[in-house]
């Protein structure tokens, strides 16, 4: 240390800094966020804190110094936590008739109050559902009002709640529906729906859940500030907000996990889960599934019109039995805040 130049000993100070932090965001998904809500939120920026220890990595070896060692340590530690990021490769095993194709979908009600100011956009949705042509679709945020015909399928089941605004979660099936319900959550307006599907002798139990928002808009005006504007009260607010609803999600998805113990069909879960892959929530809910974008996904894999950020949390978890055949996002797809996603399965 006492070799290094002043600015080497800052660079230090704060390489010391974020490894703490990125070391607290690899605990995090094992902890409780009712523990520590206001730490949770480090886990929406594990990817950065990534980002950034491999620039001081970098850094230091190129000036052939030892603190590199740091953040090569945090580096090999994470390596687990990259394929939840960014996939280098995919995969796509051609298509079977045996196959399953699942989307999920959160559509913000059809654009129904215009929040994208084209005319097409439930036309669009329309569109790329029956080109995708899934058998088997869950749609969050769903609009009765926005009239949006889905005749292509014989079975559905749609959950509605809402006075003045009705909003509410559907699954549509090309197969039969043997059995369903939905899943209230105390003190929210989310829930999750479910319903057992039959595929000749299988029955799959399909889980679609919408888990608490943090309620921070896309292009995240709320954490934008300058030397200027800075409003220190108002990102306490955020940050608290962020907190409280993570700890909502945690007793939301512990009712899912209590809920898929006393089933005793493969499952596929999937929806809009509103949280990182590096969450308590996350790992809870996927226990010993598959995440399907890490099976066969590529890139960053994101759901979300985030501004700055590509942001996935929106996923499809799928039984060990299942095969994961490929999966699919599509960010060019702007009709919601959300993305599409789609993944190919197979009975094994």
């Amino acid at each position: 240390m006492k070799k290094l130049s002043w600015f080497n000993k800052v660079m230090y100070f704060f390489n010391i800094v974020l490894t703490v932090l990125t070391f607290l965001a690899y605990v995090l998904p094992f902890l409780a966020p009712k523990l520590f809500p206001f730490l949770s939120v480090l886990t929406l920026v594990l990817p950065l804190f990534l980002i950034v220890n491999a620039l001081f990595f970098v850094y230091w070896m190129l000036q052939m110094k030892r603190q590199m060692v740091l953040s090569g340590i945090v580096l090999v530690l994470g390596i687990t936590f990259v394929n939840k990021f960014y996939k280098f490769s995919s995969h796509d095993i051609p298509k079977e008739e045996s196959d399953i194709v699942v989307m999920s979908y959160n559509v913000r009600l059809f654009n129904l109050f215009q929040w994208i100011e084209r005319e097409s956009v439930k036309e669009d949705i329309k569109a790329f559902i029956n080109d995708q042509n899934p058998d088997v679709l869950c749609i969050q945020e769903y609009s009765e009002t926005a009239n949006v015909d889905l005749r292509i399928y014989k079975h559905k089941f749609i959950f509605m709640q809402g006075n003045k605004i009705r909003t509410g979660q559907a699954i549509f099936s090309k197969f039969p529906i043997v059995n369903k319900g939905n899943i209230e959550f105390p003190e929210s307006d989310n829930l999750i729906v479910y319903a057992d599907v039959r595929k000749g002798n299988d029955t799959i139990r399909v889980y679609n859940m919408h888990l608490q928002s943090i309620k921070i808009s896309p292009d995240v005006t709320e954490l934008e500030s300058n030397v200027e504007t800075i409003n220190q009260k108002k990102s306490e607010a955020v940050f608290k907000r962020i907190g409280q609803a993570f700890t909502k999600q945690q007793v939301q998805a512990e009712i899912l996990m209590k809920h898929k113990k006393e089933c005793h069909y493969p499952m596929i879960i999937c929806g809009d889960m509103n949280n990182s892959a590096f969450s308590y929530v996350y790992r809870s809910i996927k226990g010993n599934l598959n995440d399907c974008f890490e099976e066969a996904g590529k890139g960053f894999g994101e759901t979300y019109n985030f501004k700055y950020y590509p942001a996935r949390i929106d996923y499809i978890f799928a039984d060990k039995s299942m095969k994961v055949k490929s999966f699919q996002n599509y960010p060019q797809f702007k009709n919601s805040d959300h993305y599409p996603i789609v993944a190919r399965l197979k009975m094994e």
